[in-house]
């Protein structure tokens, strides 16, 4: 019996088959159990923050495992407190503004519906608006709020009140009025193949929620924790939403998602509204700590943006007739593809030792550590023009066979 007969046996089938058995990890490199080296360019789609075993990391969930791991929500613990000052502080949230953690970014988002219910419910308003092809979660609330039909479809009915809206600024100053309770919107919308808003969508989405008294809540699931070159990707624009959600790189590997409120939004939770066993235990909340600490003391943020930009002008300079352009912000990055081939690049790149993502059939996405250097990103782009002409090549083939007269039997 082989591992991929054990997954196949054991594991739910809400996964494809799984494509490698990993077994060790360092940095920028993954390795599988049979002792061949990948460069992770992945990151555990946009969560490795620090890659794989950072020492800070390690540390500090030993250090924490052997000191206090985890006491209920019924009592605070130094590690939670610091964590949700130091989150208070990046976001720039000011004195008024309160943290909730659960353990992930599906739960960071459902804190967020409630939110948005609390405040629709405190001024009548029944109506929450997301985007077209917009990504929150897989539970039911933020399927809701998931803008994309087809994964809707099987868990029919969905939670009511939930309006999915096109992604420009026409469409949202027609959607907006005084029954809208939230606009729940990403910064880019990742799961969509790294799609970048329009220019000035959410300056404009500031400027109209607040004159119709609606809570602007902005998804930073897979843009936080420095991702994008900001430590949030909202700050790009230069404005103050109502909360935001984050997890994935906020504890780079540990399971940790937090619901981040501004002004007024902090005040609508009461006690008893929401709550999460495990959220904000203080294994978790140390190692977050500890993963944003090591961000800022290593100006990562900034090597984000300075990195992703690289990557992007190696990128430009790829001959490949696959390869029409990027997208994204710092090291979240989408590559175009002329044709819907994202899966066999995909398939190409890891028989060349390279982990990258298909967003969307026609985007390969990457989200690597933010450690990455100039060595790592010399390597990908050798692996990545390799994978470029090996899936090229078979594609080539195929369109040779379909183009190819069929024979006829005598």
């Amino acid at each position: 019996m082989s591992w991929q007969d054990d997954a196949g046996r054991d594991l739910v089938r809400s996964f494809g088959e799984r494509m490698a058995m990993f077994v060790r990890g360092e940095g920028a490199y993954l390795w599988d159990d049979a002792g061949r080296r990948y460069l992770d360019f992945l990151g555990g789609i946009a969560v490795n923050s620090l890659g794989h075993a950072h020492p800070v990391f390690v540390e500090a969930l030993a250090r924490q495992a052997a000191t206090l791991t985890h006491v209920s929500n019924y009592f605070a613990t130094p590690p939670q407190l610091q964590l949700a000052a130091t989150l208070k502080r990046l976001a720039g949230t000011g004195e008024r503004g309160r943290v909730y953690f659960g353990n992930s970014g599906a739960e960071a988002n459902e804190a967020a519906f409630k939110l948005a219910r609390l405040h629709g419910r405190e001024s009548g308003r029944p109506r929450i608006l997301t985007l077209e092809n917009a990504f929150h979660g897989r539970t039911m609330g933020t399927l809701a709020l998931t803008g994309k039909p087809a994964m809707q479809e099987p868990f029919s009915p969905m939670v009511p009140g939930v309006e999915h809206i096109p992604v420009t600024i026409e469409a949202l100053e027609a959607a907006l009025d005084d029954t809208v309770a939230a606009l729940v919107v990403e910064p880019i919308q990742g799961e969509a193949g790294v799609v970048e808003l329009p220019e000035g969508y959410l300056a404009a989405a500031r400027e109209l929620t607040s004159a119709h008294g609606v809570l602007l809540i902005v998804d930073e699931i897979q843009t936080g924790a420095g991702r994008t070159g900001a430590w949030f990707g909202f700050q790009h624009a230069g404005i103050t939403p109502d909360a935001i959600t984050v997890a994935k790189g906020i504890g780079g590997g540990f399971p940790i998602g937090a619901l981040i409120t501004f002004g007024d939004a902090s005040e609508l939770f009461f006690p008893g509204s929401h709550g999460s066993t495990f959220g904000g235990n203080a294994l978790g909340t140390a190692v977050a700590g500890a993963v944003l600490g090591e961000i800022e003391r290593a100006g990562l943020v900034a090597n984000a943006a300075a990195r992703g930009a690289q990557i992007r002008d190696a990128i430009a300079d790829i001959h490949s007739p696959l390869v029409t352009g990027c997208r994204g912000q710092g090291l979240l990055i989408g590559i175009a593809l002329a044709r819907p081939v994202a899966g066999a690049v995909v398939a190409a790149a890891q028989t060349h030792g390279l982990i990258v993502n298909a967003a969307n059939p026609s985007t390969v996405r990457i989200a690597p550590p933010l450690t990455i250097g100039d060595d790592e990103i010399a390597e990908f782009v050798d692996l990545f023009q390799a994978s470029l002409a090996t899936a090229t090549e078979a594609l080539l083939l195929d369109d040779a066979a379909d183009a190819a007269p069929a024979k006829v039997n005598a």
